[in-house]
């Protein structure tokens, strides 16, 4: 029995693709086709494939809403899984606010609902473009704040299908980063504590982060959303401004003429040009700068 027969066989609560073009499931718009790329909607279904390719030697990748991801033009081998659990569970604690959240759960659709509860303290993350287990992953922050702050515990499957959870202080956040970067853990679940607030407040709050996204940052291209991470003592968007690599293109890649900390997708570019382009401002700012900046996207395929 062949792999599509196997997983069609034991999936019962997942879609299943084959040969599927990336470029429709990143916000960079850009990747070749992934082998098998599965939405999973059921611990069952994760478990099973966690299992069934650690036991046949399967490469397997883990994506969110694909947001912080480029794709190789070459596409994924193996099997591509989409986490698409979306839990929201409210409970209240006196003045505390306690919500379990399904991995997939997107943080701009949670933002708007939490906003119609009168639950304040998420509206910092209402315009990241991801989910729950992304920015659990990669601490994701904006406006002075990371999920650090406001993440309880989280609930994940190690490699042998088993379910753990953690606490915050075992997560291992710093900026942009959390243990699960360099563990094969996958996230299915994550605990955040807020607390209650007044609607027309929020509302604003996130009307106002909104408007100064637009104003600031290339919403209206694609894009893997920042590129660089920040430096420990210097804006990486700065230097990359000051070093006229504004509007810089390789092939479709193009450093940002709004934000120099963002690469974007002007049509019809390849991995290959973003990878060129990254490579190109990495060199210029090290030979200008001294300074070695870092990629906040990630990477995947071949």
């Amino acid at each position: 029995m062949n792999i599509s027969e196997q997983l069609k066989l034991n999936l019962k609560n997942s879609n299943i693709y084959e040969n599927e073009d990336m470029k429709k499931h990143t916000t960079f718009k850009i990747g070749g086709k992934a082998d098998y790329y599965i939405k999973v909607r059921s611990i069952e279904d994760l478990r099973w494939i966690v299992n069934f390719t650690k036991e046949n030697n399967i490469p397997l990748t883990v994506t969110g809403n694909g947001s912080n991801l480029l794709v190789k033009d070459n596409g994924i081998r193996g099997i591509t899984v989409n986490i698409d659990f979306d839990q929201i569970d409210v409970n209240y604690e006196n003045d505390e606010v306690l919500i379990n959240l399904g991995a997939g759960v997107k943080l701009g659709t949670l933002a708007r609902k939490l906003a119609d509860m009168e639950i304040q303290g998420f509206e910092f993350a209402s315009g990241i473009p991801g989910t729950i287990g992304g920015a659990i992953r990669m601490n994701a922050g904006a406006y002075g704040k990371e999920f650090k702050e406001i993440i309880e515990s989280v609930t994940y499957m190690d490699s042998d299908g088993n379910l753990q959870t953690i606490k915050n202080d075992e997560i291992e956040f710093s900026y942009r980063h959390s243990r699960f970067i360099s563990t094969d853990e996958i996230i299915v679940s994550g605990v955040i504590k807020l607390e209650k607030g007044n609607k027309q407040e929020i509302i604003d709050k996130i009307n106002n982060y909104q408007n100064l996204r637009k104003e600031k940052q290339p919403i209206d291209m694609p894009s893997a959303g920042s590129t660089f991470k920040r430096g420990t003592n210097y804006i990486t968007a700065q230097l990359i401004d000051e070093a006229g690599l504004k509007g810089y293109a390789i092939g479709g890649a193009q450093v940002s003429t709004k934000h120099a900390g963002f690469i974007v997708n002007t049509g019809k570019a390849t991995a290959e040009d973003v990878l060129n382009l990254i490579e190109h401002v990495i060199k210029v700012i090290y030979e200008k700068y001294g300074k070695v900046i870092e990629l906040e996207i990630e990477i995947v395929g071949e």
